[in-house]
């Protein structure tokens, strides 16, 4: 198997003179079905297209293009307009495969080809330069099927996980908000509650407290526990602080106000609060998704939103009676739990998929010994 070293321009057909920029005003004036591309993916929607079919959009200028946060090449698809801060790009027949140069960009280092330091940006001409190393034809489409399978597996996955927790959350919803639970058309109530139910603080029945405010993501590792940070489940620690169920909460920032459900060994860090349920009437599962509507946390801050722990424990709870508590939790936690064992699935998979990426479009590994190890991840 032959690889062979080439310009990219020898080997893509540019289309970006059929690029036309609308500024927000004018796409306000023409709000429509359609998606309309920048550098990183979709801007807006508006009513009219210029481009049609399967394209591969290369970011032409922005802070992305250094710090990869996210992808540099991504694909656009059916009916959709493109600004001039993209370029747009396919594979020349027989030369070069559009998945497997997604793949090549995601894994290789641009840097030396863009220019300006406040405004980064890759213009055609350099991009035309940039030197890719190409198999064959075919080679370059098996090692595309092989990392597009594992992006469909994680694809898939992810619908899953947002499928069964809709389920949940649809059913807590149904029971606990709209008081449509099973045998609600002869309940009581006594005031807006019915008979038997009763409300109280989240500090009543919750541990609540800071996450470690000592750490942060400087102390992060490639491999360990997993940590939360206002952003999420985003890295690693050498050791955990907890080995139970829990709920951690984005106290500040873009995400305040955002919930993760967390299990197993786990960490939570600087700028989140962590909870958990020390009332046998009330279990992790319902205190998940009662705090994880949209309005249930009370901000400050305007310029930077933040949740004092002083609020969050005065939060209100509705406690249900025992018998629906049991009821939901024997739907929740099981959903939850599935869902969490599909996360961990994708992380082995991303990893996984890490590890091949480079190693495959440099040809550095056989792609008969991935597609192996493929089939086994399946």
């Amino acid at each position: 198997m032959k690889w062979e070293a080439v310009k990219l321009g020898d080997v893509i057909d540019f289309f970006d003179a059929r690029r036309v920029p609308l500024n927000s005003g004018q796409r306000a004036q023409r709000q429509g079905p359609y998606p309309y591309y920048g550098a990183s993916g979709i801007v807006d929607y508006i009513d009219d297209f210029i481009f049609e079919g399967r394209y591969l959009l290369v970011a032409e200028d922005g802070e992305n293009l250094n710090s990869r946060k996210l992808p540099v090449a991504f694909f656009a698809k059916g009916r959709f307009w493109v600004n001039n801060h993209a370029h747009i790009i396919r594979g020349k027949a027989d030369k070069a495969d559009d998945e497997f140069l997604k793949h090549w960009f995601a894994q290789t280092n641009i840097s030396g080809y863009i220019t300006g330091a406040a405004q980064p940006k890759l213009s055609q001409m350099n991009m035309k330069q940039i030197e890719i190393d190409l198999p064959p034809l075919p080679t370059q489409q098996r090692i595309a099927a092989i990392l597009s399978a594992y992006d469909d597996l994680i694809e898939n996955n992810t619908r899953r996980i947002a499928i069964l927790e809709e389920m949940a959350r649809r059913l807590y919803d149904e029971w606990f908000v709209c008081f449509r639970f099973p045998g609600h058309e002869t309940a009581k109530f006594d005031g807006d509650l019915p008979t038997g139910w009763s409300e109280v603080t989240l500090g009543e029945v919750a541990d609540v407290a800071w996450g470690d405010t000592k750490t942060t993501k400087k102390s992060y590792v490639d491999s360990g526990c997993v940590a939360y940070s206002a952003a999420g489940p985003d890295g690693f620690l050498p050791h955990f602080d907890y080995e139970r169920t829990g709920i951690v909460l984005s106290a500040i920032g873009a995400n305040c106000g955002i919930t993760w459900f967390a299990r197993g060994k786990w960490s939570c860090i600087k700028n989140t609060i962590r909870f958990f349920s020390r009332d046998q009437s009330i279990s992790d599962e319902y205190l998940f998704f009662t705090t994880g509507l949209s309005d249930y946390w009370p901000k400050r801050g305007a310029a930077q939103p933040f949740i004092s722990q002083g609020d969050a424990k005065q939060c209100k709870v509705v406690v249900p009676s025992e018998s629906l508590h049991e009821r939901f939790l024997a739907i929740a936690r099981p959903a939850l739990k599935q869902a969490d064992n599909l996360r961990h699935m994708n992380a082995n998979l991303r990893a996984q998929s890490d590890l091949l990426l480079p190693k495959l479009v440099s040809g550095e590994i056989d792609v008969s010994r991935a597609e192996a190890m493929l089939e086994a991840a399946e």
